[in-house]
């Protein structure tokens, strides 16, 4: 089989699956973008073709999340984890005093952090590199899994800023809404780490500083970071920040100073198109909603797997579970690539299985993910 009848469930966290409508288009192109007699690949960053590509993508990001015009939009490379270091480069000294020693590793400056879940605490251990790290609360990574309630915080009065991971793609925890941390923080600004949920849901852009995410989630290849920062926040950087990282060389130069990733970005745009076309963020969320929910609905009601979130803090994306004889989990994973449900293995440091409901997954995935569970459970319950 080839083409889209060899097309598998692809369950994986990341890179995860693509819209089959993008992988066409960009195929078609491959060899001839727009008459150009060029690939994507083979173009000039700096050539209009390109020009155009990237421009495009950006006022369709603008668009798909309402993102003010007092944000800068910004295509950058390193990863999600790349943004762990680059975000304090940035932000650390932005309350320091003038004068202050920024040569000092780390600066005299307090970052804040919430930890719900692994990607958070690698953040906050990567940011002591540069600046003093408070955790302001923490759910402990306890069995059960649980965002803390708010009144539990302990915010610093003036950090550089808070940091949260709005959507655990380890542990399957999510922030359904923006905290409140300016009034308690004296207007520090909120940083979003969003690299495995953004354009799954509305968001309200203007109550984030910074927002980032890798884009080989919901948005497209490896190898792309997004960073929308709002435009006070630029000009900060500490001097050990690399040139190419340092936001406001970044925005100053269009997403050029250098090279940029021109193939992701080129899918990144292909896949705006594609979400625009069906409706946009707010359609997304909603057939978001019905996936989960398809999935989660069946995992409560069976005493064969057990997910160990707590209802609130259950993410939509990454959505992980346990049989309750684990001594079954090889069997399951190979009777579910039978099926051609794949990357359905949890995470090393967790364990069990894990399903990423990605804006490309279709329903008819979760459907054939929830008959195979069925399937398994009544062949060894």
């Amino acid at each position: 089989m080839t083409g889209a009848a060899s097309r598998v469930f692809n369950f994986s966290a990341g890179p995860a699956v693509m819209p089959d409508e993008v992988l066409q288009t960009a195929a078609a192109e491959m060899l001839d973008w727009h008459g150009s007699g060029m690939s994507v690949m083979e173009m000039s960053h700096r050539g209009r073709e390109f020009t155009s590509i990237i421009e495009a993508a950006r006022a369709d990001l603008r668009e798909l999340l309402a993102v003010p015009p007092e944000y800068k939009i910004l295509f950058l490379q390193g990863g999600g984890l790349g943004e762990n270091a680059i975000v304090p480069m940035n932000l650390a000294a932005r309350r320091l005093p003038a004068g202050a020693n920024l040569q000092s590793s780390p600066v005299d400056a307090t970052i804040d952090f919430i930890q719900t879940g692994s990607w958070s605490v690698k953040s906050s251990n990567e940011a002591r590199r540069y600046a003093r790290v408070h955790v302001a609360a923490s759910n402990g990574q306890g069995k059960l899994s649980a965002i803390p309630a708010r009144e539990t915080w302990q915010l610093s009065a003036d950090p550089a800023y808070v940091h949260v991971c709005t959507n655990e793609t380890i542990d399957g925890i999510e922030f359904g809404s923006a905290p409140d941390v300016a009034a308690a923080t004296g207007g520090a600004p909120l940083v979003a780490d969003m690299s495995s949920h953004i354009l799954s849901r509305q968001i309200d852009v203007s109550q984030y500083g910074v927002i980032f995410a890798g884009a080989q989630k919901n948005i497209g290849p490896a190898g792309l970071t997004l960073v929308i920062v709002r435009e006070d926040l630029l000009g900060h950087a500490l001097p050990i920040c690399p040139s190419a990282f340092n936001w406001k060389t970044v925005a100053d130069n269009e997403s050029m100073f250098n090279t940029p990733p021109t193939y992701a970005i080129y899918i990144a745009g292909l896949v705006f198109q594609w979400l625009k076309r069906r409706g946009g963020v707010a359609a997304m969320e909603q057939r978001n909603i019905a996936k989960a929910a398809l999935l989660y609905d069946f995992l409560d009601g069976s005493d064969f797997y057990e997910n160990r979130v707590a209802p609130a803090a259950r993410s939509r994306m990454n959505i992980p579970f346990f049989l309750a004889d684990e001594h079954l989990n090889e069997d399951f994973l190979a009777g579910a690539k039978e099926h051609r449900l794949l990357q359905l293995k949890g995470h090393k440091s967790v364990g069990g299985m894990r399903a990423s409901l990605y804006n490309a997954m279709p329903l008819q995935g979760v459907q054939a993910l929830v008959g195979y569970l069925q399937e398994f459970e009544r062949k060894h319950g």
